[in-house]
């Protein structure tokens, strides 16, 4: 699939939330102020439809659209392909940068070791 832009993104996450909607409820549930115009957020839209990750139906001249991919779905080709591109694949560089960077606490390790211990 198709990388997503940062704005395709944050209409996603409006759709995994909302899961159908039309134009007008995702421009409404989204956080910015001033609110973008409608014609962009239908641009965005149709664009994600052409991508893959969006359907929808149609109701004479009107759409309701609705996610195509999950959230879950998306996070793993997401991840996969950071792990890939900035981490040369490599889970162990990946889990080294974010204790260097001190993204992970000692409560995060363990955490983490639970994981890997109920999952071998």
């Amino acid at each position: 699939m198709e990388d997503l832009t940062k704005t395709e993104e944050r209409v996603m996450q409006v759709l995994w939330k909302l899961k159908q909607c039309f134009v007008k409820d995702i421009i409404d549930a989204l956080p910015d102020d001033p609110k973008p115009p409608y014609n962009t957020i239908s641009s965005v839209v149709r664009l994600l439809e052409k991508k893959g990750y969006v359907g929808y139906k149609a109701y004479g001249k009107t759409y309701e659209y609705f996610p195509l991919i999950s959230k879950t779905e998306y996070r793993k080709i997401f991840f996969k392909k950071m792990v890939s591109g900035y981490f040369d694949n490599s889970v162990e560089s990946l889990l080294s940068f974010m204790v260097k960077e001190e993204q992970l606490n000692e409560d995060d390790i363990n955490k983490i070791k639970d994981i890997i211990n109920k999952n071998k």
